[in-house]
């Protein structure tokens, strides 16, 4: 099974197939991977031992970044995530980022975020919209319309311990009233940038990920 994979020149960690939402743009619903991979579809979700036996005979040569970012919400094993990261880090100058959709609080309500501190060096959070109505509509999370507030707070939250932290949204039929919209909730809410990924159904196109 595929736990760690190359695209763009960035190595990617798929460590579990576990989310809390079923978003209506999910590259999951396009295919089974991203990029030469045949599968990101895990058979079980790897042990600690595994993902550092997979990570040490990976071929990383000419990779500096590794994202934490496959075909499931990898803050679902958020402890796992800051072992592997924690073990990366001593081993090499990788810069690490998790993409997230910000639930954690929600996912496990004793995580603690100030443990990012020193082991994660970005963070990329989906907005997916401007409020907490059509939020629950375009991404189906199972806690329902806390979700919405639950990410917010983490976005300013998890700026005291992660010096690189953005906002994105998908621009699947949202318009050019609703981007805008967006655009305002991350500055003028969160203090943070959004970047804007395009929706498409080919895998292969790093705009995805």
């Amino acid at each position: 099974m595929t736990i760690f994979y190359k695209y763009c020149g960035k190595m990617y960690a798929n460590i579990t197939n576990q989310c809390p939402c079923s978003c209506e743009f999910c590259i999951r619903k396009n295919g089974d991977s991203v990029g030469d991979n045949d599968s990101l579809w895990l058979e079980h979700e790897p042990s600690y031992e595994e993902i550092i036996s997979a990570f040490d005979s990976f071929d990383k040569t000419g990779i500096n970044e590794l994202v934490f970012c496959g075909y499931g919400e990898p803050m679902m094993r958020a402890e796992l995530l800051l072992q592997v990261a924690e073990y990366v880090k001593s081993k090499s100058n990788m810069k690490i980022r998790v993409n997230t959709n910000g639930l954690v609080a929600l996912m496990d309500p004793s995580f603690d975020i100030s443990s990012f501190k020193w082991k994660i060096d970005a963070v990329s959070i989906s907005l997916n919209a401007s409020d907490p109505e059509k939020y629950l509509r375009i991404t189906h999370p199972k806690y329902g319309l806390p979700s919405y507030n639950a990410m917010l707070h983490f976005a300013i939250a998890i700026q005291e311990y992660v010096p690189d932290v953005m906002l994105t949204i998908v621009d699947k039929e949202l318009g050019e009233e609703e981007i805008e919209l967006c655009k305002i909730r991350a500055k003028e809410d969160c203090g943070l940038p959004l970047r804007i990924r395009h929706y498409i159904t080919d895998n292969s196109d790093e705009e995805n990920v």
